[in-house]
């Protein structure tokens, strides 16, 4: 069994930040990438960030220059830094992890494990 939880959603101010937390445990398990993925109200669960094991990162465009992912090998944790939030950036963010290879990491196929989700609102 494998448990994802994420943290630090909540309500801000357009131009605001936020960061949130994402922490794999369970059973042993290699972490081949951590992904965050968002779902704002009657559209698609979308890709926003993701990292590799060996350190490499991908960023939706529409979050680029903004937002930042980092990891923690050693912790299974993962971060989304969340800066200059627009209203649009409105959805629950979820993290998820892929314990196998696959090209990209960007796919919600890609993914083997999610969290529950935690709530960002932005305000305008």
């Amino acid at each position: 069994q494998v448990q994802v939880v994420e943290s630090g959603g909540g309500l801000v101010q357009a131009g605001g930040s936020l960061r949130l937390s994402c922490a794999a445990s369970g059973r042993t398990f290699t972490t081949y990438a951590m992904g965050w993925f968002r779902q704002a109200p009657g559209k698609e669960r979308e890709f926003v960030a993701r990292v590799t094991w060996i350190g490499a990162y991908t960023y939706a465009d529409s979050v680029k220059g903004r937002f930042t992912i980092s990891r923690d090998n050693a912790k299974n944790t993962a971060y989304l830094q969340m800066n200059n939030l627009k209203p649009e950036d409105t959805a629950v963010y979820f993290c998820a992890v892929a314990s196998r290879i696959v090209p990209g990491f960007n796919k919600i196929s890609d993914y083997d494990f999610w969290g529950q989700g935690t709530q960002v609102t932005v305000s305008s």
